[in-house]
This record gives structure tokens, C-alpha cells and sequence, in this order.
């Protein structure tokens, strides 16, 4: 299997690939990602309003998890160069700042006819699934380009 600069051709890729990136989501990132947005809603940004919720504390805004995600689609599998098509997301639990969030794709199944590949994305935290879903790329192909 090649990964070309440019990220994985199509023809590299295989049903069982996965790969995973971690980071810890800081305050400063639901701030900046806040601010990128325009989503200022309390339970993501005022520990003291937050604690009176369900949640009992700040969260995470559940997209700024996804965007972990997309991370791992853009750099890793199937990496630079491929176009995202769609995403399905199940949020099934918070993320508080300070979690670590290591984020997973598995190619679940491929399209040769279409050139595109199928993936289950996950997000967990300390064991914990966080984040289920599933999304499907365009990948650029050694035949053609994007």
C-alpha cells in the first residue's frame, strides 16, 4: 500500500484500513472554535450555567468532536487530496474540556465504480464512545484525478 503525498489513491485502499488521530480539546478550542461559529451557547461556555444542566459542566460543542474526525479523514485515511461527501454522526456522550479524544476510521466498504470509500468513524474518551458514525469520501484515483 502506497500513501502518496497527496494522500491514499483509491486503488491502495482496503476494507479493515484504519487510522486515528488524539487530541486534547482545551477550553481555548471550544473558545476558538466558538468564535469561528458564532455558537456561544451557554453549556459550552460558562462553567457555572453549565453546572446547573444535565451535562453538570462545560462541554465540548459535539461538531468541534466531529472536526476531529474530519482531521483523521484529511490527513491520514484517506488523507490529502480526497473530497468528503457525507457524514452521519450519533453524539452518544460529552466532552469536557481537558478530555483527550482519540478519533478512529475504519474503511468499512469500497466503491470502485464510484471511487468511494465507506468509513465508520468513532470518537472515544477514556474508553467511552463519544461520538458513532459513518462517512463516505470521493477519492482521487491513479486513472484520474479529482
Amino acid at each position: 500500500m502506497t500513501a502518496v503525498s497527496d494522500g491514499y489513491y483509491f486503488e491502495d485502499l482496503s476494507i479493515g484500513m484504519s487510522a486515528s488521530i488524539t487530541k486534547t480539546v482545551t477550553a481555548d478550542d471550544i473558545e476558538m472554535f466558538a468564535t469561528a461559529v458564532g455558537d456561544f451557547n451557554p453549556v459550552h461556555m460558562d462553567e457555572e450555567w453549565a453546572r446547573k444542566t444535565r451535562f453538570e459542566g462545560r462541554i465540548a460543542h459535539g461538531m468541534l468532536t466531529a472536526g476531529i474526525v474530519s482531521s483523521v479523514l484529511g490527513t491520514r485515511l484517506p488523507g490529502p487530496g480526497n473530497v468528503y461527501i457525507r457524514q452521519v454522526l450519533e453524539f452518544r456522550a460529552p466532552v469536557r474540556p481537558g478530555s483527550t479524544v482519540e478519533a478512529t476510521a475504519l474503511i468499512t466498504k469500497l466503491e470502485p465504480e464510484r471511487n468511494r470509500v465507506h468509513l465508520e468513524t468513532t470518537c472515544t474518551c477514556d474508553g467511552i464512545l463519544v461520538l458513532a458514525g459513518e462517512a463516505i469520501l470521493f477519492v482521487q484515483s491513479h486513472q484520474r484525478r479529482l
